[in-house]
């Protein structure tokens, strides 16, 4: 394939990714005619129209549609063995994509990232945080070459592989904890003011589930975005929250209280995409992370 019809692809993904010549030609850095006649010389050399030009939005044909997502996986693959080529097998160099979930970026990513540098200094890294499903699909789109989440049900494609198990509690600041009777039973929780992550949080989702479970009505006081401003609020105020037990470990100021009945488990896993390529950088970071989890104590998964 030569750098002409690279070129035609990515032409045509851009103007099927936008719907739009004009939009798809600001991206590519390129002027709208040039972007048009490229097109018109890959539907040439096709001898099938791709794209349907007739609407107000530019759409693709019944062939555009199966000819892009072969493109895509083409230029997938290919992106996939540059990265083979230039992996060195010794860790003198290379590259890792990573996604994860927000709360590990409170108490996991950073001993990750301190061990790796340690270990392999010549690796770089990329760190993605977003959400479970977002992370899944950059997975399988080959934009990512681990995920750091939850166990499934996952997308077709995804392999998950278990890492630990997190525990959740009640947390207050360490001087209050004192006058808290544990474990506390979940309708006290009615009498407590509680500080919490906000709804875009998976850990909020299954906190919520829990509460209606029990039907436990807390006060939500304080929403935040951000687990470094939620420890924060609790050590400063008499406010209660519920985290990862493993948060609590790494603030002293933080006292996790037992609930009864219990916050339900979940198990933390290591994402990746099945059947792609596994670089040395990759088996390096799935190594160390093994390795860590089980020097920092964490309770293995079942």
């Amino acid at each position: 394939m030569t750098a002409l019809e690279l070129r035609h692809l990515r032409y045509l993904l851009a103007v099927a990714e936008h719907g739009n010549f004009t939009r798809a030609a600001e991206e590519l850095h390129i002027s709208q005619p040039t972007l048009s006649q490229q097109i018109k010389q890959l539907e040439r050399s096709l001898g099938v129209q791709l794209l349907d030009r007739t609407g107000r939005t530019v759409r693709l044909t019944d062939a555009g549609a199966v000819y892009t997502d072969h493109a895509r996986r083409a230029l997938r693959d290919l992106a996939a063995a540059e990265r083979a080529v230039h992996d060195v097998q010794d860790l003198s160099r290379g590259h890792l994509r990573l996604g994860a979930t927000p709360t590990f970026t409170a108490y996991l990513i950073g001993p990750l990232i301190a061990e790796l540098h340690t270990r392999h200094p010549g690796i770089t890294l990329t760190v993605r945080e977003d959400s479970q499903d977002r992370i899944e699909a950059a997975l399988l789109a080959d934009d990512l070459d681990l995920g750091i989440a939850f166990a499934g049900p996952h997308l077709p494609g995804i392999t998950a592989t278990a890492l630990f198990t997190e525990t959740l509690s009640l947390v207050t600041g360490t001087p209050r904890a004192q006058a808290i009777p544990e474990p506390l039973p979940v309708r006290a929780l009615r009498e407590e003011q509680l500080a919490l992550l906000s709804g875009d949080f998976a850990t909020r989702n299954h906190i919520d589930a829990y509460f209606a479970r029990h039907r436990a009505a807390p006060r939500i006081t304080i929403e935040a975005n951000s687990i470094q401003a939620l420890t924060e609020i609790v050590r400063r105020t008499p406010l209660a929250t519920v985290l990862p037990d493993a948060i609590t470990h790494d603030h002293p100021h933080l006292t996790p209280v037992t609930l009864d009945p219990p916050l339900p488990t979940r198990t933390v896993t290591l994402l990746h995409r099945e059947g792609a390529y596994r670089s040395a950088a990759t088996h390096a970071f799935t190594t160390l992370t093994h390795d860590l989890v089980r020097t920092r104590g964490y309770t293995p998964s079942l």
